[in-house]
């Protein structure tokens, strides 16, 4: 998993601000063809947001954790059911601060 400074971190709150979720993760949990598609996103975007449908503020936490030890990316929001994930790109199009 990647860390962030704080400054990082509230850099890509920013650029994340007008984003729109582009995964959802339902009743099934994390599943591979969820993994598979967040995968995908993040090499093509960086920074996405995933909508959770669960109303147990533990269990988001944990599929953020689990989504970014998976997926070797960096937590950087989590505001109700929404989750902010971050992975840099091969070539990055998001200059870090």
């Amino acid at each position: 998993m990647i860390s962030l400074t704080p400054a990082q971190r509230r850099f890509l709150k920013a650029q994340a601000h007008g984003l729109n979720p582009v995964v959802m993760i339902g009743d099934a949990g994390l599943s591979e063809a969820v993994l598979k598609e967040a995968d995908a996103t993040l090499a093509r975007h960086e920074l996405i947001k995933i909508k959770v449908h669960s109303d147990n503020r533990d269990a988001r936490e944990a599929l953020l954790a689990e989504l970014c030890s998976h997926l070797d990316a960096a937590p950087v929001q989590h505001i109700g059911k929404i989750l902010v994930v971050y992975r840099p790109a091969k070539e990055p199009k998001l200059q870090l601060p």
